[in-house]
This record gives structure tokens, C-alpha cells and sequence, in this order.
């Protein structure tokens, strides 16, 4: 007998175990009639205590429960079973309809409720929809289950797939900075901060070298979360780059702007605006030219210590976007600029009801590189609450050193322990602090010996690495350095800044030098040799960066106290 139970769940409940609390005879016989067919298995108790007792000593799927029962009555019965199991669903009975039980009930998630006397129908009705609930749960934790086992299958497919990804996002960023400092004569140092929410980031940005005096930012920001911001994001960006490959020597802002606008508006969504920033610096004629939509304002560090904001003078990028603006600004003397999405000032504080726009002007103020400004807003700011990508730029040139030295040094082995004492004893002048000492001192053992292997001798990777696995690595360099004439200087400058000193090194050869691009791709492989002199440099100091030609690299670290 079903009773009018649909098919779709009658196999089901077939397979569930009953457990009926009813201290009544003729009801526990009602029961038996009804449910002897239906269920795989009907199990009786005479009161709360004996229900309790088979629920615990028997694997129950399914409970109809009498309230007024001797010894432990339906509601006492419940709450000890609910103190272990929140889920296994319940079928209250009571003739008594008393609002204090039904709220009780409620509290301890009963699932349903019937009133004496019994009437099949309703019976068969309360059973048909706590069994579908029951169903639909088993099914959800069979797919998790199933998930769980995919996931585990794919873990090597995913990692894999990770792989490419990040190679995908390299090639759409196009960092023409990786490793580098703009080196025109007006050096100046520049940083990268990206870190998406999640996997699908609705940031993506670009930093373009156009020839010997411009520079190219763009940041874009999907509004939105989810894979269409993303897609927006990584569409637009990918065509800018583009265009900047296409155009060369001929780059104008105006006309990237217009076919950027004109090639995304089909493919954004009705409602859907990007927020973008294109920047143009222009050192040759101190200027910068922009075209922001909707991004929060840029800073530009003054010569006289204040802090000045570019605010956006567009709106967001629509599909019903039709005229833009492209401004200039007069940035000689400007010292540090700062470019970045709203991911960054959106984020909550740590304490206070404020948001992190009202601190990054201060902070920015009192940052001297990339690092120290992103240790403030970690500091300050609670829970990411979205993507965060920033670009940080200092004009090293503009600052006056207190202190500069400088000395060249031949190409060989003799040379190179001659540098490292040389180097070491300039900075016990400098500070006691050992583990700075210890710091400084490896990156420049590591950079100058690129500089000689690699600069002056000429010696490749590949060559190195086979010289040193047949041990004739040292015989070679000796055999190689008799006929080298070339030179490396060091020059070392301590600059002065909010109260701090920092040492900047640079280590110049007379070789060829080399593409810092071939370093993003070394350092996704850390156990690859290639690079390893740089690697370490970058974790033992506050950031290296090459010249445009790669035979000249600068490193930084800061001093705390007076030198």
C-alpha cells in the first residue's frame, strides 16, 4: 500500500529504517499496518527512555514520536537525541495543542506534526515529505562525495592548469618592468603590488616601456565579481597591449583610449561598467597625460612634501560610453606616484568603522618603496574585501644622497674578494646590526659575481652549469678573466628619508647584459640553478632592479637609526 506516495520516492522510503515511539498498542498496530510494506524496517518502543535507547543502538532513519508517554515523554526524548544528532528527521504526535509544545518542538527541529486521533492519510503525508527531505540530503552528500573523489583525481590536472594560468596572466600583464627601473638618465624605481580576491580577478593591469623617455600604466578594474568582471578585465587589457605592439614609436593615448572604447562596448554587458586608468609619463617633458575612468584618485608625491591627488575625468566605461577626456599634468618635481585600484581603499579597518581611503595619502606620504607601503595597509586594513593591485613609482634621482661612494674594480677572482671587503668594511661604518650586514653582504657577492661570470666573461647558464657538474668551473673563469679587460663599479648612495636611511647599490659591467623578462619564467621553477644569484637577492633585500640593457643592476635595503 502507498497511498497515493509518489513513485519517484516510494523506493526510497523502502530502504529507510521507522522507528515508532507509542506506548499505545492499538496505535503501534495502526502503525505496523501501515508501515510493514512501506519501509525496509519498523522498529517499536514503548516510551521516551526505551525510543532513545533503539535510536542509539540501532541505525534509525526516520522517528515518529508519541508526546505523552510514560518514564520520558516525546519532547525529553527529542532533546537528548537532538544533543547528537541535528539532522535524522522527526514526526511529532500529540493530541494535546498546546502553543508551549509546538514551540519547544520548533526549537528542536521537529519536522513535522500530527494530532490524535491518527489519520492514515495524514500519516502517509508527513512520512512522503520528511522521506523526500531525506532524500534529497543522501543525494547532496552521494554528489559532494563524488566531487571530493574528482577533485582528488584532478589535483595533478589542476596544479597543471594553475601553471598555465599564471603563464596566461604574465603574457596578458605585460610588466616591461620586470626586474627593471627606468634608466633615462632620470633613474627611478618601479614596484608592482597584484593580489587578486580570488582566481577569477576582476583587476588586471600593464606597464609598458615606449621608448627611451615614456612609460605606460593601465589598471582595470571590472565592477563586479564573478568570471564576466574578470573576462572584461582581461579583454581589454589583452587588446591594449596590442595596440601598444602595433603602434611602436608612433604610441598616441588618445587613439588607444578611443579603439580600447570602441573594441570592449559590444562585448560589456548591459549594466556592466569597467573602471580604468590610462597613464602616459612623459620624462623627457615632465608631463603626464590620463584618461581615468571612475578610478580612485592618483597621487603624485610634490617636491614640497604634499600630496596631490588626479582625480578620474571620465565616468565608468559603458556600452553607452561616446566621448572621453584625455588630460596633462606638469609633473617635474614630482617625486613618487602612485596608481592603483579601488580594491585598496575600500578595505575596512582593523579598529573603527572607517575605510583605508582616509589613511593611504599619509601613507604613501611615508613610504619610501613599495614594500613598506603594502606592510601599511596589511597593517591597517582587516579582511580583503576585493582585488588589490597598486603601482608604485619613486624618482631616485630626485633624491639627494648624504653620503656617496663610488670605485671600480677588475674582472676577476682576486677582484671579486677584493669588492667584498671593500663592501663590508663601508658597512660596519654604516650599522651593527648583523643580520643587515649579512643581508647586504650576500646580495652584493651574489650580483657581483653575476656581474663578472655573466657580464664581463660572458659565461651563459647552460655553460656555467656544465662547467660546474664536470668541476673545471673555476680553471675556466681563470682561463677566461687573462684576456678580459673589463670593468665593475660599485657605487653606493645613502639617502635620507622620513627620519630612515637607505642604502642604494648599483653594480655596473661593460657586457652586453641581458633580458630581465627570461626571470619571470626562471622563478616559477625555484628548483632550476638559472638564477639563483637573483632569487636570493630578492629575498635578502628590499627589491633589485636592472637598467634597460641588463649590465647594471641596483638593490636596496633600509637602516633604522642614525648613520
Amino acid at each position: 500500500m502507498n497511498n497515493g506516495i509518489d513513485d519517484s520516492i516510494l523506493t526510497y522510503i523502502k530502504s529507510l529504517t521507522l522507528l515508532c515511539v507509542e506506548d499505545n498498542k492499538t496505535t503501534q498496530l495502526l502503525y505496523q499496518s501501515v508501515f510493514e510494506e512501506l519501509v525496509k524496517c519498523v522498529v517499536f518502543a514503548d516510551n521516551g527512555e526505551d525510543g532513545y535507547q533503539k535510536y542509539k543502538s540501532k541505525k534509525i532513519d526516520l522517528i515518529i514520536v508519541d508526546y505523552a508517554m510514560p518514564i520520558l515523554n516525546g519532547i525529553d526524548m527529542i532533546k537528548k537525541i537532538r544533543d547528537n544528532d541535528k539532522e535524522i528527521p522527526i514526526i511529532l504526535v500529540s493530541a494535546i495543542q498546546d502553543i508551549d509544545i509546538i514551540v519547544q518542538a520548533l526549537q528542536l527541529n521537529v519536522n513535522n506534526f500530527l494530532k490524535k486521533p491518527i489519520i492514515i492519510s495524514e500519516v502517509m503525508q508527513a512520512v512522503e515529505n520528511v522521506s523526500k527531505l531525506l532524500f534529497a540530503d543522501n543525494y547532496l552528500k552521494k554528489q559532494r562525495e563524488k566531487k571530493i573523489k574528482e577533485l582528488e583525481k584532478k589535483e595533478k590536472y589542476s596544479l597543471y592548469q594553475e601553471d598555465l594560468a599564471f603563464s596566461k596572466e604574465l603574457n596578458i600583464v605585460r610588466n616591461d618592468f620586470y626586474y627593471q627601473m627606468i634608466d633615462d638618465g632620470d633613474i627611478a624605481l618601479i614596484d608592482f603590488f597584484y593580489k587578486p580576491l580570488d582566481i577569477l580577478s576582476g583587476d588586471a593591469y600593464s606597464a609598458r616601456r615606449i621608448d627611451t623617455f615614456k612609460t605606460f600604466y593601465f589598471i582595470a578594474d571590472g565592477m563586479g565579481k564573478g568570471l564576466s568582471a574578470s573576462l572584461s578585465s582581461m579583454i581589454i587589457t589583452t587588446f591594449v597591449n596590442y595596440l601598444i605592439d602595433k603602434m611602436g614609436s608612433s604610441f598616441n593615448l588618445r587613439e588607444i583610449v578611443d579603439s580600447a572604447i570602441d573594441y570592449i562596448k559590444p562585448i560589456l554587458l548591459d549594466e556592466e561598467t569597467l573602471s580604468l586608468d590610462f597613464i602616459l609619463l612623459d620624462c623627457k617633458n615632465f608631463t603626464m597625460q590620463y584618461a581615468k575612468f571612475s578610478m580612485p584618485p592618483s597621487l603624485i608625491h610634490s617636491s614640497k612634501d604634499k600630496i596631490i591627488p588626479i582625480k578620474s575625468n571620465n565616468p565608468p566605461l559603458s556600452k553607452y560610453t561616446t566621448n572621453f577626456l584625455v588630460s596633462t599634468r606638469d609633473i617635474s618635481g614630482s617625486v613618487k606616484f602612485l596608481f592603483y585600484s579601488d580594491g585598496v581603499v575600500e578595505n575596512s579597518l582593523r579598529v573603527g568603522n572607517e575605510i583605508y581611503a582616509n589613511y593611504i595619502k599619509d601613507d604613501f606620504l611615508s613610504s619610501f618603496t613599495k614594500d613598506e607601503l603594502r606592510e601599511k595597509i596589511l597593517f591597517r586594513t582587516d579582511v580583503q574585501e576585493d582585488d588589490m593591485t597598486f603601482i608604485f613609482i619613486n624618482r631616485l634621482s630626485l633624491s639627494q644622497p648624504k653620503k656617496h661612494l663610488r670605485k671600480k674594480f677588475q674582472s676577476s677572482l682576486n677582484a671579486l674578494e677584493e669588492a667584498n671587503e671593500w663592501y663590508a668594511d663601508i658597512w660596519s661604518t654604516i650599522t651593527d646590526e648583523s643580520k643587515l650586514l649579512y643581508s647586504a653582504g650576500i646580495v652584493f657577492s651574489e650580483l657581483f659575481m653575476n656581474a663578472y661570470e655573466h657580464g664581463s666573461l660572458g659565461l651563459d647558464a647552460e655553460t656555467k652549469n656544465r662547467l660546474l657538474s664536470e668541476d673545471n668551473y673555476f680553471i675556466t673563469l681563470e682561463e677566461l678573466q687573462k684576456n678580459c679587460t673589463k670593468e665593475i663599479s660599485v657605487t653606493i648612495d645613502i639617502i635620507e628619508y622620513n627620519s630612515k636611511n637607505y642604502v642604494t647599490t648599483v653594480i655596473t659591467d661593460e657586457g652586453d647584459g641581458f633580458n630581465t623578462q627570461i626571470l619571470s619564467k626562471i622563478f616559477r621553477d625555484k628548483k632550476n640553478f638559472n638564477g639563483r644569484g637573483v632569487y636570493i637577492s630578492r629575498q635578502s633585500s628590499l627589491g633589485i632592479y636592472y637598467n634597460s640593457k641588463g649590465n647594471s643592476v641596483l638593490f636596496l635595503h633600509k637602516i633604522e637609526g642614525e648613520v
